[in-house]
């Protein structure tokens, strides 16, 4: 079936559903031209501190780009509300299929014809939660790394996503300071994240298995490649749970992939320590995020 695209998106809102990690700085992107951003979360501490950081950082990001200008935040836990004619809905919630089986559902039902709806999914093709949608031609993957350092993203079709939704959001996004790049086939992890995968399992394989600590893990990293940051570190930035979630998703589809990385992870989480939004992880930090 064919999609009409949305039209004036210079004037509509876009909709975020999610206020953790990804989702607020999702939200600080979109909200760098001037324009409006809704959060949808139903948790209003996670809400109000989205709120926060957008607010905290959205001129900075605005000041570097070509025409950027900031933009307003506004939070609710009324999905009618956030969707309230968005010309994009980008679903950054937990990675788990039955919750975004149920939320693409809701947000076919409730969202304008026209609007894009597209996951942040890191793990799951949107094919995989598409079957209580009515209108698979307008869903997609739209994966995120960690914005505003990151800023490339993937763009993968359902299996049926209108092609014209990539053409224009190939034309729009970089005017947010986002820069996509389409997935050909189906693949799990997209592109760059399957490369990450390995990194990051062998990272944690090599702790597992006694051979080093994370903290010489990530000092070897700085050193030979020259980055700020090695894989323990990025890890505690994403939250060891996400991390958790989407290695249980990859053993699923290749049962052969080694348990020891999962089971340090599980040690981790089982404990509390998720990273930098609970204070400890592979680090600690000042206080819980």
């Amino acid at each position: 079936m064919a999609f009409a695209l949305p039209q004036d998106i210079q004037n509509r809102p876009v909709a975020v559903i999610g206020a953790g990690t990804l989702g607020r700085r999702i939200a600080l992107m979109f909200a760098t031209r001037g324009g409006l951003v809704r959060i949808y979360d139903r948790s209003p501490e996670s809400s109000e501190a989205a709120r926060a950081y957008v607010e905290e950082h959205v001129s900075e990001i605005a000041a570097g780009l070509d025409g950027g200008e900031p933009g307003r935040v506004a939070v609710t836990d009324d999905l009618a509300e956030a969707l309230l004619d968005a010309w994009l809905v980008v679903e950054a919630v937990p990675e788990h299929l039955e919750l975004k089986k149920e939320i693409f559902g809701e947000l076919d039902r409730a969202a304008r014809p026209d609007t894009i709806l597209a996951s942040n999914s890191s793990s799951y093709a949107t094919g995989e939660f598409i079957d209580r949608v009515a209108h698979p031609e307008r869903v997609l993957n739209m994966h995120f790394y960690m914005p505003p350092q990151q800023n490339a993203v993937d763009l993968m079709s359902d299996g049926h996503t209108d092609p014209g939704i990539v053409d224009l959001l190939r034309r729009e996004l970089p005017r947010f300071g986002i820069f996509p790049f389409v997935a050909h086939e189906e693949s799990t992890g997209f592109i760059f994240n399957r490369v990450w995968a390995a990194i990051k399992r062998e990272a944690l394989a090599v702790v597992a298995e006694g051979v080093s600590t994370p903290q010489d893990v990530d000092e070897m990293w700085k050193i030979n490649t020259g980055l700020g940051a090695g894989p323990f570190r990025m890890m505690d930035q994403v939250g060891l749970d996400v991390v958790l979630d989407i290695e249980n998703h990859y053993a699923q589809e290749r049962p052969h992939l080694p348990s020891g990385p999962r089971e340090l992870l599980k040690t981790y989480v089982d404990a509390g320590h998720l990273g930098v939004k609970s204070g400890q992880g592979f680090y600690t930090y000042d206080a819980p995020r």
